[in-house]
């Protein structure tokens, strides 16, 4: 077995192809994950979808009025439903019967979406043969 290192076979960090990029190259940009697309945004900077400009950002007390505000509003606008003579009880079962209704009619379009994949046709076929509307 022979045991000499030869220039050809030794494989250090800095000649190996494979080696972990320095972070000389990585600020160069030399390295990129994507090497070629047709995007020309592809290697630009993230950018956040929240991003706040320096004149919109709100002080803590200015914040705390906006919602204190917010606060009374809302309150007026409860004592003017109370005085109409809605319930709070009477909002909660609506929005009961509104997640129910929503639970049934996703069971139905589940349901229209098995028998139309089962038929070879569209759910929208299958709307007019059982006598429904597209908007229901």
């Amino acid at each position: 077995m022979n045991t000499e290192h030869t220039a050809e076979t030794d494989c250090t960090a800095k000649n190996s192809p494979l080696s972990t990029p320095e972070a000389k190259d990585l600020k160069k940009g030399i390295l990129k994950r994507t090497p070629f697309s047709k995007f020309k945004r592809v290697h630009s900077n993230f950018k956040s979808p929240l991003q706040v400009s320096e004149s919109s950002k709100v002080s803590p007390a200015e914040e705390v009025a906006e919602l204190e505000r917010r606060r009374e509003q809302l309150d007026t606008e409860i004592a003017q439903l109370e005085a109409e003579g809605y319930r709070v009880e009477e909002l909660e079962h609506h929005i009961d019967m509104l997640h129910e209704y929503n639970d049934i009619k996703d069971i139905g379009q589940s349901l229209l979406g098995r028998i139309a994949a089962l038929r070879g046709t569209t759910t929208r076929d299958l709307y007019s043969h059982f006598g429904l509307e597209l908007d229901d």
